[in-house]
């Protein structure tokens, strides 16, 4: 449950340490009371200054929620009040973001360096709490229908305005203002005009804390429609924290290749569902608005044709701004402004730059390097799974610098796919042993936090099939079987002058067809492209190929005989395999391709997954760590 009681019931249970105990359970984290480092030491330092502020301005029977987890993300809001506005009486919600920073510098486009973290710009702290009440009314339809119930502030308590103060070039609204410790006059004063003071309203703002936490979320959108509104120019999808760097990076480096000449190559770095091909088309959709020239590019032909269908609405035009990452062979030296390539790990060729004693043909990284001013690699390294898939931090960055060019960074540790579950997301990676902590049962791992992704574990295919087709009904969303690749995939059988799909997919007296093959056709079938977006795609059985980079609601994945446990252990199984280029790896790289598929296949459902494997050994693993 959520962490929230008055603030001067809060700050009791600060000076007693009851509350760091509460709030590490809630976020998830080991308390220790010696810590003073990290979120522990963060909350001992600036709480109190919060709570000690709120009791001190008579509004210490106000609701306080600390760690305010956003809906469908993995972000947190330092604090939320609720009280109710003293001239409407409507309910009244302000959204508080912490800072111990001393100084900032401001770096323009909404960045400020701090000296905190100087190898990485991050947003102005009014910025960020303005994305965060914006996104908090976008999912929450209590709140979208009166947004102006909603205000945001950024409290830096530890620092005092002076001559070299930067942070205040800044155009402030009423989502995004900002104090510094010697305006707490000013802040308790604003505070004052949206929180009634008398204490007669505790009753109320106890009313407002308990409505907004049982207020209906609404579902996150997909990547699919968030990329259709962003190219349509609608601009309702917040880039959060880290996301919302990385845009401003590309757009900041864009202009400096204008007037230094200098090129710089930026890599974004991220798990499955922290938002990097929803990154992808904002920036597309930005660039294409100021007249730059820029091109996305995949190595999928699944994402490639779904977003030139559901983007470009099948325009021929403008979907040529869809590319691959094969077109740029010869392609014209900075030619394009910027070339966007996402799915970055996808990237085939030559893993070493080119030197002076090499005379060889370059590889993709060099092609797709030479044919931009900005070259934007997203990638995440897990999700190799194919030989010859070079794309990995190291090597494009390795390349890059041979080159001459500037190399920039931006990592994101958010986990929107998966209900915002970074829970689920270690548990996949200690699951399939890549981490380097052993698996854990997944009740145990979310035991006293608000995590509500559903994790399951089967006996059977027909159960399987059985719980999405019951998840999808009951609490809405799409659904889709994915497996590994284990089984043959057959050619459409014409019966009766019609093609319908094999059914390839056998265990038991239980078969269901693969998805259809890339450009074949069969009526009432979606095709490869888009299995993952049509709901016809249900009933047929996707493969790494075509679930890589989509997302459903509701993921069933079957485990195929490629990889199964024996003592306590993974074991890699090419004989099993039936995924050719992948068979013919050494052993080592066969693992990890292995592993990677289905740590792929486990990460594409938002709301949960369901796992079952044919290895009976196997499944009793599964069903052990998915209780």
């Amino acid at each position: 449950m959520s962490v929230w009681k008055s603030a001067v019931d809060l700050r009791w249970a600060i000076q007693e340490d009851y509350l760091i105990r509460d709030l590490a359970d809630h976020v998830g984290i080991r308390y220790d009371p010696t810590v003073e480092h990290g979120e522990i030491g963060s909350w001992r330092r600036s709480l109190p200054a919060l709570l000690n502020l709120l009791c001190d301005a008579r509004l210490g029977h106000i609701q306080v929620f600390l760690e305010y987890q956003l809906p469908y993300c993995p972000r947190r809001v330092d604090a939320l009040l609720c009280g109710v506005h003293p001239d409407t009486g409507q309910p009244s919600y302000v959204l508080i973001e912490l800072k111990q920073w001393e100084r900032a510098a401001n770096l323009g486009n909404g960045l400020v360096r701090t000296e905190y973290r100087r190898h990485q710009p991050l947003l102005h702290p009014a910025e960020q709490v303005r994305r965060y009440c914006r996104h908090l009314v976008e999912f929450i339809p209590y709140l979208a229908r009166k947004p102006m119930l909603v205000k945001g502030m950024a409290y830096l308590h530890n620092a005092y305005r002076t001559e070299a103060w930067e942070l205040d070039d800044f155009e402030f609204d009423d989502f995004g203002q900002l104090y510094t410790a010697d305006q707490m006059g000013d802040l308790v004063s604003d505070l004052w005009s949206l929180l009634d003071a008398d204490p007669d309203t505790a009753d109320a703002a106890r009313l407002a804390a308990s409505e907004l936490e049982s207020a209906v979320h609404a579902p996150a959108r997909t990547l699919l429609k968030t990329a259709a509104d962003s190219m349509a120019g609608r601009d309702d999808f917040v880039l959060l924290d880290e996301q919302q760097v990385a845009y401003e990076l590309v757009l900041t480096a864009v202009k400096e290749a204008d007037e230094t000449k200098t090129k710089k190559v930026i890599l974004v770095i991220g798990g499955p569902g922290s938002g990097k091909s929803a990154i992808a088309v904002s920036l597309l959709s930005a660039l294409a608005r100021r007249g730059r020239r820029a091109l996305h590019a995949t190595g999928s032909k699944a994402l490639t044709e779904t977003l030139r269908q559901e983007v470009a609405g099948g325009d021929e035009r403008a979907a040529k701004v869809f590319t691959y990452f094969n077109e740029f062979g010869g392609a014209p030296e900075n030619a394009l402004d910027v070339l966007i390539c996402d799915e970055a790990h996808r990237v085939r060729g030559h893993p070493e730059p080119p030197n002076s004693r090499s005379r060889r043909i370059p590889g993709q990284i060099d092609q797709l390097i030479d044919a931009a001013k900005v070259p934007v690699f997203l990638l995440d390294e897990h999700q190799v799974v194919r030989p010859g898939e070079i794309g990995s931090r190291d090597t494009i960055a390795r390349i890059a610098r041979a080159k001459g060019c500037d190399v920039q960074e931006v990592h994101l540790d958010g986990q929107f796919r998966c209900g915002g579950s970074s829970n689920y997301d270690e548990w996949v990676l200690r699951l399939l042993g890549l981490a380097d902590d052993g698996p854990v049962v997944w009740s145990d791992l979310v035991k006293g936090t608000d995590d509500e992704y559903v994790v399951d574990a089967v006996e059977s295919p027909y159960t399987l099939e059985s719980w999405l087709r019951r998840q999808a009904e009951n609490f809405s969303g799409t659904a889709r079987m994915a497996a590994g690749f284990c089984w043959e995939w057959s050619d459409a059988v014409k019966r009766n002058g019609e093609y319908t799909l094999a059914e390839d997919v056998r265990i038991g007296g239980w078969r269901r067809p693969w998805n259809t093959k890339p450009g074949a056709k069969v009526a009432g079938v979606p095709s490869a492209s888009l299995w993952a977006s049509d709901p016809a795609g249900f009933g047929q059985v996707g493969c790494i190929y075509t679930a890589q980079g989509f997302e459903y609601d509701w993921s069933g994945v079957i485990f195929g005989g490629d990889l199964v446990v024996r003592d306590g252990q993974w074991v890699a199984r090419r004989e099993f395999s039936r995924d050719r280029p992948v068979k013919r790896a050494n052993d080592v790289v066969f693992d990890r391709l292995v592993r990677n598929t289905y740590k792929v296949l486990l990460t594409r459902g938002m709301q949960g997954v369901c796992v079952y494997s044919v290895d009976d050994e196997t499944n009793e693993f599964l069903r052990k760590y998915a209780r």
